[in-house]
């Protein structure tokens, strides 16, 4: 009689295969969870957030910031678009921001240490759009859902005397799958992001001079390249750079078209 546990596998693959999707680069993804799902989770971590007594009580910086938000949302694709989007500011030191599924952003206070006009913190909300823009989040709980599947059935057909193996495999699927995701996931982000904003009629040069000011805010510490989530800053800076001249046209489109904004 054949062994139930050997049916996992082929059914694993099945879903995995139905689960195939395309991101806005063009690179093929894997989408385990619905939209609806990720942006109801979205929501609920926003709240949390929310409630969490740390959203900053500053009415200027945060006009400046929805400002920039609705002019970016209006040249997302027609599905963002239509999203409600939200945003708050976050009393944080760190310069950092965020975005959530369903269209939540949250700014940090610190950023506009680092993004000092509105080009550049465009380039750095540009960005978190564009990990919501291509489901990144339901990417990597997809991923991650992926990885545990899979150790789950080697356990299985192994049983219980290779757990070293499955060790090793878990560090494996850590660094060597999960985290080169994720910078991919920053580097796509960084693309959509700086597209996004020279559309917007923003300065897309102002997105490698936001982590030119970023990286001297930090004196430049960050994590060996290999583990870090995060491209490479000197190749990110130059990546940014180099993309910017080919956006400049697509600003002065925009521009030409009454896309001037004006958050200060």
């Amino acid at each position: 009689m054949r062994n139930p546990r050997s049916k996992l596998l082929p059914m694993l693959l099945a879903g995995l295969l139905a689960a195939c999707a395309t991101a806005p680069t063009g690179r093929s993804q894997l989408i385990l969870v619905s939209d609806a799902d990720m942006d109801r989770m979205g929501a609920s971590a926003f709240t949390q957030i929310k409630s969490g007594g740390k959203v900053a009580n500053d009415p200027a910086r945060l006009r400046q910031a929805r400002c920039i938000a609705d002019a970016l949302v209006a040249v997302l694709p027609a599905n963002q678009r239509g999203t409600a989007w939200e945003v708050v500011l976050i009393q944080d030191d760190n310069p950092n921001a965020f975005a959530l599924p369903g269209g939540k952003i949250g700014i940090h206070t610190g950023l506009f240490k680092v993004a000092t006009d509105q080009d550049q913190l465009a380039a750095v909300v540009g960005h978190e759009m564009g990990h919501v823009v291509s489901r990144h989040a339901a990417e990597r709980v997809s991923q991650r859902f992926a990885a545990d599947t899979a150790l789950q059935v080697l356990n299985a057909a192994t049983g219980g005397e290779r757990q070293q193996l499955l060790g090793l495999l878990g560090v494996g699927a850590q660094a060597g799958v999960l985290l080169p995701f994720s910078r991919q996931h920053e580097s796509e982000a960084d693309l959509l992001g700086q597209r996004y904003m020279a559309q917007a009629g923003f300065d897309p040069a102002a997105a490698a001079t936001v982590w030119e000011n970023m990286v001297r805010a930090t004196g430049g510490s960050r994590a060996p390249t290999f583990l870090s989530t995060h491209p490479d800053p000197t190749a990110r800076i130059a990546s940014l750079r180099t993309s910017a001249p080919g956006l400049k046209a697509t600003q002065e489109q925009a521009r030409a078209a009454g896309r001037r904004p004006n958050c200060r």
